[in-house]
């Protein structure tokens, strides 16, 4: 009886309004627009934007939709950066065809990973996650023939695609190849969530003890969410590594990982678009502010808690309340992320 529930929230939220699909067309077209009115220096920072969107979207599959507060989230970024990296370095693999390599490598990991993490569950899930990224990270710092240790990898070329095609080695081109990265994630993630096994998920969230009362494996499910969101994460690292020619052991440190997740908190948790916005915003504000004090984590960790404390729904909720969004985002608290249970 209840997995017919379930099915029908389902078909209720595959239902999105019409004006979320203008929305997104408008977006799509601002963005393709943005290379011939926008200078070099802003074209950087918005490819950056959208690779670390990707990130911060990866980790809400997690968090806002099935309650998993990862503090290892790193972890993704810096594997495929790493994979990419020595990939494109020493194969003569084109870089297209090395990022999703890079991508799908990470989801593979990610599997033995989920698998141990999801032995435990709330704050002991969170310091596991950690513990792998650390782990992770002092690999890194040691494994100088493969990782260069803390000089990092440097050089990392765009090499030619297929049929030496050179145009996604260009600064426009490579933007264009992150816009549909980050658009066909966008729609899978959208896809996921609002399937029967998206309904899983949320069922997850919001009582895990009944879902499994259901009869859903809900191990299995966790550890298929996390799998999804590692790929992913490892989709935006891959791609980091030839937008910046380098990968350092940072990629892998702690503090990155609570970076991605203030972007999904500030943005919206469990929307997709909100962690977007969420990384764009932190990109625009910590560069604003570094530009004026170095003490602009102090400055921005205040901007955080206001917003955890008066805005808990994120930028996109309160965009969504602000122009008639529906109930369900209306009423999307903090109470998501309560991962003490």
């Amino acid at each position: 009886m209840m997995r017919s529930r379930i099915g029908g929230d389902v078909k209720r939220e595959s239902r999105p309004p019409i004006r979320n699909w203008l929305g997104l067309v408008i977006v799509v077209c601002a963005l393709g627009l943005a290379p011939a009115g926008l200078p070099i220096y802003a074209m950087t920072l918005l490819t950056e934007a959208l690779i670390l969107g990707l990130f911060a979207m990866s980790l809400d599959i997690m968090v806002g939709y099935t309650r998993l507060l990862s503090f290892g989230h790193a972890a993704a970024y810096g594997l495929g950066a790493y994979t990419a990296g020595n990939l494109l370095l020493h194969t003569g693999l084109p870089m297209v065809f090395a990022i999703f390599v890079a991508a799908l490598f990470t989801g593979i990991v990610a599997i033995g990973v989920a698998w141990v993490c999801t032995l435990a569950s709330g704050v002991s899930f969170s310091m596991l996650t950690l513990a792998v990224a650390q782990l992770l990270y002092a690999v890194a710092f040691k494994w100088t023939a493969v990782t260069g240790a803390s000089d990092g990898l440097a050089g990392i070329p765009r090499t030619p695609g297929p049929f030496g095609s050179t145009f996604f080695a260009s600064r426009t081109g490579f933007y264009y190849l992150v816009v549909v990265c980050l658009l066909g994630a966008f729609l899978f993630c959208r896809s996921l969530v609002n399937s029967p096994f998206g309904a899983v998920l949320r069922g997850i969230r919001e009582n895990e003890a009944k879902t499994l009362s259901l009869g859903y494996n809900t191990r299995r499910y966790k550890i298929a969410a996390m799998a999804i969101a590692f790929t992913l994460g490892g989709l935006a690292g891959a791609l980091y590594a030839p937008f910046a020619g380098f990968t350092n052991t940072e990629l892998l440190f702690w503090l990155l990982s609570g970076q991605v997740l203030i972007m999904v908190i500030v943005g919206g948790a469990g929307t997709l678009v909100g962690p977007i916005i969420g990384a764009a915003f932190f990109m625009l504000v910590s560069n604003m502010l570094s530009s004026w004090t170095d003490s602009w984590g102090l400055f921005f960790g205040l901007i955080f808690i206001l917003f955890v404390l008066f805005a808990p729904q994120g930028i996109w909720g309160l965009a969504t309340r602000a122009f008639g969004g529906s109930s369900e985002t209306k009423g999307r608290r903090w109470r998501y992320l309560n991962w003490t249970g």
